[in-house]
């Protein structure tokens, strides 16, 4: 059986027009600008209007990434939407998203990795086109975190913003696109980041929304741990599967958690500073979003360019993380 590269040949992203400041904030919970500046590296954070939804701005990005990358809708096979905020619990957001952009001979599906969605989706299309069963498909990240968060909670409500990236993945020549890539969870640290409320467990009664099961809880510390040593420790796993070392890595596309997070991370693999890209000043914590939004902030500015080796590495509930290492 004879195997294709898979790769990214399209990139475009969407947030919302609403902001929230560190001064918003001071407003309407106890913290200061220096509290969250210093704890998380946030200064600001796109927020969704009441009447936005996550599958219009999985869309506008959709849009966009197959308009660059120089196919027709028609042309996907498989759109596959990273997210832990749908519009609804049923259909999938991957599946609203295909009708919105009339990608009538894709199929549609989420993804629930939380914030490694969307290495989740490049892992499981990378091997779908590799293999031949697809051609091109949309991996999309979208989130609409603002409407999960509790604005009495300062540890969370600091943290979250709103947005959306997607990526148009197909064939590419030998030596280019997805080199390695992999991707793990563990069950067992669930209460470092979860919402327990609406689900099938507690349901959704008066009971669980006055109690604001509902909303995102973390536990700060032991996840700041536990998110370190895993996406560092997959991270040089992933380099030495693709026959790099860290020297060789043009560029390192961490999720947005905390830039903390980003600073240690880039400390325990030995990478540079100015070769890892933040943008959680400015973004906050899009959780799936933030990864194909800061890929394609990095195209568009030309931080990416033909040729360049990129590593991503993600961390999120559940907890999940992940590792993927491309040539573009």
């Amino acid at each position: 059986m004879t195997t294709q590269n898979a790769g990214i040949i399209g990139m475009g992203h969407a947030i919302p027009s609403g902001i929230l400041t560190n001064a918003d904030l001071e407003k309407i919970v106890e913290t200061s600008d220096e509290w969250i500046t210093s704890r998380t590296g946030i200064k600001k954070r796109h927020k969704a209007r009441d009447d936005e939804y996550t599958s219009q701005f999985g869309s506008l990005a959709a849009k966009q990434a197959i308009e660059r990358a120089g196919i027709d809708v028609s042309e996907i096979d498989l759109i596959v939407c990273a997210t832990t905020t749908p519009d609804q619990i049923m259909p999938s957001t991957g599946a609203l998203i295909q009708a919105q952009i009339g990608a009538v001979n894709a199929a549609g599906m989420d993804i629930f990795a939380a914030c490694s969605g969307f290495l989740y989706g490049l892992t499981m299309v990378e091997s779908m086109i590799r293999t031949g069963q697809i051609r091109y498909a949309l991996v999309i990240g979208a989130e609409i975190l603002t409407k999960y968060v509790d604005y009495t909670d300062r540890g969370t409500c600091v943290i979250f913003g709103d947005g959306a990236g997607a990526a148009v993945l197909g064939p590419v020549p030998e030596g280019k696109g997805i080199l390695a890539t992999k991707i793990k969870s563990d069950g067992r640290y669930e209460e470092q980041l979860y919402a327990p409320g609406g689900g099938t467990k507690l349901g959704t009664t008066h009971q669980t929304i006055d109690d604001g099961q509902h909303f995102f809880k973390m536990k700060g510390n032991e996840l700041f741990k536990v998110a370190v040593r895993s996406m560092a420790d997959i991270s040089a796993e992933m380099l030495a599967k693709a026959g790099y070392t860290v020297d060789d890595v043009d560029l390192v596309v961490p999720h947005q958690a905390n830039q903390r997070i980003t600073d240690a991370v880039a400390s325990r693999l030995g990478v540079p500073e100015e070769k890892v890209y933040s943008n959680i000043a400015e973004l906050g914590n899009t959780s799936s979003a933030s990864i194909p939004i800061a890929l394609d902030e990095c195209i568009q500015s030309g931080r990416i360019k033909e040729g360049s080796l990129v590593l991503l590495t993600a961390f999120g509930g559940g907890v999940t993380w992940g590792g993927t290492v491309i040539r573009f």
